[in-house]
């Protein structure tokens, strides 16, 4: 059998860090950042 092609859409999104973790953007963190507590920002990181 063939090997299942990556989805192109999470290959753009996700990546792997060095220990196996995902790692992902966060939404609601692109702009209106001024009216976003510093509390909030950090969480969305």
């Amino acid at each position: 059998m063939p090997k299942i092609k990556t989805n192109s859409g999470a290959k753009k999104r996700f990546a792997l860090t060095g220990t196996g973790k995902i790692k992902r953007k966060h939404a609601y963190k692109s702009h209106i950042l001024t009216k976003k507590t510093k509390k909030q920002k950090r969480n969305l990181t």
